[in-house]
């Protein structure tokens, strides 16, 4: 399961947004291990969204998922990557107090050997994508 960075809590009481780097493979294809992520706190969100959350049972460990649907004890949350686990399967129902916020966008940092224009050029056309919702994320949860 994503592990974000602890940076995200210090910044949150100071801004609507902020921004937590991605560990783990549970949300592949949308997000990648190192991708870095735009947060915006209190945000609605919906079904299909992809949220930043404390763990249920480790409130110190901020984990990503997409929300799912909305149900009587919380949000059922899940990732994109069914192999890996870590989700509303494992631990149920979010429920909504411990959802952080909604991820905006993704980027990938520049990596360290990256300093051609060409790579640069290249990196900043690739870089950053907005992390648009799936609204087919509640057919997925009634096919499971």
């Amino acid at each position: 399961m994503p592990e974000l960075s602890q940076e995200i809590e210090r910044t949150r009481t100071l801004l609507p947004f902020g921004v937590a780097e991605v560990t783990g493979p549970s949300m592949v294809p949308t997000l990648h291990h190192g991708d870095r992520l735009l947060v915006q706190y209190g945000a609605r969100v919906r079904p299909g969204d992809v949220i930043v959350l404390r763990h249920p049972f480790q409130q110190d460990l901020l984990v990503v998922k997409r929300a799912a649907q909305l149900r009587e004890g919380g949000w059922w949350v899940l990732g994109d990557n069914p192999y890996a686990g870590g989700d509303s399967t494992d631990y149920g129902a979010v429920p909504e107090e411990l959802v952080l916020g909604k991820v905006r966008l993704r980027y990938r940092p520049l990596k360290a050997g990256q300093r051609s224009l060409f790579a640069l050029a290249r990196w900043a056309l690739s870089a950053a994508r907005p992390v648009l919702s799936d609204r087919s994320a509640s057919r997925r949860f009634r096919a499971r």
